[in-house]
């Protein structure tokens, strides 16, 4: 039997269905076991007005591959809200979480003054755009100048869930950068303790527990070329800065980091990019998983 659960979304008149998927296989064949009682012209005609989504994000592709454990969603009386925004793609979302890939150059939320251009302030409006009451938190931040996959939830429970039980609950973090020099050591460990510099609000390495937190980044090589490095990072902590700052203390700045050592990249930013964020869900307890690709001018400068 099919898992069917009603929800609703949006004003009330809206009749939303969920439908979790038992087996791989495309959206519209997928839509067709679950819809038994929709002829075919009905399935394409849902398709086309936006009316089918997977995982909360509506699709308008036949063929998108679906797998056992996504969740189907059904708008029986309207186009579903589509996200679109040119330096922020929507990755996922369902009632608890949503996870954004950010674009270069964009805050994660505002810092000292208030500012709409922010991916909270963004991610909140979009989701205002089915509830006048409804909101968004921010689980972990990424820099200004760091692009990536980010986390926010759409309950106060599952983000309190997530951060207090951050270490355990985080399967994977990896980036990528591209880094300045000749990388000696093709792999290892950093570990140092972060602490801020609160004139400069740099942050710097100390060998003292007294004045920091414990930072750990696992590092390896993947591609060296005469200029610079493409570094794949793991980060077994979370800390402000940490990659940046790893990156200075073994010699090899992040290209475009200029607060950390770095001289001007030549495609004009901070080679920084959050590629993979795997993790427990806070309340379906499942692992879930999300990847990003590496930005194309990454591979340009090896």
């Amino acid at each position: 039997m099919n898992d069917k659960k009603q929800t609703r979304r949006g004003p009330a008149t809206d009749n939303v269905a969920k439908f979790t998927i038992k087996q791989d296989g495309t959206l519209l064949a997928t839509a067709a076991i679950l819809l038994p009682d929709h002829r075919p012209t009905k399935l394409k005609s849902l398709l086309r007005h936006n009316q089918l989504a997977i995982n909360g994000v509506p699709t308008r592709q036949f063929d998108q591959p679906v797998h056992a454990g996504d969740v189907l969603w059904v708008n029986f009386d309207r186009s579903f809200q589509v996200f679109s925004h040119p330096h922020i793609k929507l990755v996922f979302e369902d009632n608890d979480i949503i996870v954004v890939d950010k674009g270069y150059g964009m805050l994660s939320t505002a810092a000292g003054r208030p500012s709409d251009d922010t991916v909270y302030n963004i991610i909140k409006k979009y989701a205002r755009g089915f509830s006048d009451k409804a909101n968004v938190y921010v689980v972990h931040r990424l820099d200004r100048d760091t692009s990536g996959l980010m986390l926010l939830t759409r309950t106060k429970q599952a983000r309190d869930l997530l951060i207090s039980n951050w270490n355990n609950m985080v399967v994977e973090r990896k980036y990528i950068a591209v880094v300045e020099g000749q990388v000696e050591q093709k792999e290892g460990v950093i570990k140092s303790f972060l602490a801020e510099n609160q004139e400069t609000f740099e942050m710097y390495s100390t060998t003292d527990n007294k004045q920091g937190q414990l930072a750990v980044t696992r590092y390896r090589v993947v591609k060296q070329g005469k200029k610079f490095a493409m570094v794949e990072l793991e980060l077994k902590t979370g800390r402000k800065n940490q990659i940046r700052v790893h990156m200075h203390d073994l010699g090899n700045p992040v290209s475009g980091d200029r607060k950390y050592g770095g001289h001007p990249s030549p495609i004009k930013r901070v080679a920084l990019h959050a590629t993979v964020l795997s993790f427990v869900h806070p309340i379906t307890r499942q692992v879930v998983t999300f990847n990003s690709p590496i930005p194309d001018n990454f591979n340009k400068m090896l």
